[in-house]
């Protein structure tokens, strides 16, 4: 766990926002080259279905996906996908608070921020109007995709989670179904509260798919513990399209293991950490700080 000390900040505006694009930063050591149209075409069909490329050159490539349609008041349009060309990176960029929370890549954390000197970034459009599960697939099935077509990336950066995977780790992933996104869309992340007994631990990512984003504000607990709690009920609202009402309850834990014995009480919030965002509060009884 990382011993930096952060200042909260509810005034910073760089979380994404709730429905907003899906964004991928991947990583490499030299530059490359966009995929030729015929290739995105085939690796696109292959892990998403019927899709019609509408434009390709170095600069971008635009798909559009026949089986994901977004339907608005006004009329009707397949969700695009994004992916721009090869431009410049600089490590330096992400700045330590963010680098605190990546968790999944520590060991390789700082090398691949020193020797990727590149970048290409994809993204989707229109695809907020898609249900959570339906989105959360087809953003898991893009980046599948991308792992395919660009062979030589490093390491991926999910923007709306602040996750950071190796590359090897993307592509040999085996988790099936909607908890890919919650692998690689949504991050836990935890925080020591300075001058206190106290921890605070959420997650990031959720509000992508409109669903709520979780808070835990407690003591005396495993924090790994609540890490997995979290994981666990992040999964089950995106299972079930949140079935969590304000002042209901979800399953506590006993020994590092969720059990209906114990029952902590859900409010919604606004986050204590930056990014501004809607959360779901849990109570953890005896274990909870602070006022609610």
């Amino acid at each position: 766990m990382s011993g930096e000390v952060f200042q909260q900040n509810l005034d910073d505006k760089k979380g994404s926002r709730p429905g907003g694009p899906f964004i991928i930063q991947m990583l490499f050591k030299e530059q490359v080259e966009m995929p030729k149209q015929e290739q995105i075409l085939d690796t696109m069909k292959r892990h998403i279905g019927e899709v019609d490329c509408f434009c390709c050159d170095e600069k971008m490539a635009g798909v559009a996906t026949l089986e994901h349609i977004a339907e608005f008041q006004d009329g009707k349009s397949p969700v695009q996908l994004f992916v721009m060309g090869c431009s410049s990176f600089e490590g330096k960029s992400f700045d330590a608070f963010l680098k605190s929370q990546m968790w999944d890549c520590q060991n390789d954390r700082d090398r691949i921020f020193e020797e990727c000197h590149y970048q290409v970034m994809a993204t989707d459009m229109l695809a907020g109007a898609l249900a959570a599960q339906e989105r959360a697939d087809l953003d898991m099935d893009f980046t599948e995709a991308l792992a395919e077509l660009f062979p030589t990336c490093e390491a991926f950066y999910f923007q709306n989670s602040g996750k950071l995977f190796l590359a090897e780790d993307v592509r040999n992933n085996q988790i099936s179904g909607y908890d890919r996104f919650i692998r690689f869309g949504v991050n836990v992340r935890f925080f020591n509260i300075e001058g206190t007994e106290d921890m605070l631990i959420d997650t990031v990512g959720m509000n992508t798919l409109y669903l709520p984003d979780l808070q835990y504000h407690f003591h005396d607990v495993d924090p790994n513990w609540i890490v997995n709690h979290a994981y666990n009920v992040a999964s089950y609202i995106l299972e079930n399209n949140n079935p969590i009402q304000d002042g209901e309850t979800v399953d506590g834990m006993v020994n590092g293991r969720m059990s209906s014995q114990i029952q902590w009480k859900c409010q919604y919030e606004e986050a204590l950490i930056q990014p501004v965002r809607e959360v779901i509060d849990i109570h953890m009884g005896n274990h909870a700080s602070g006022g609610r």
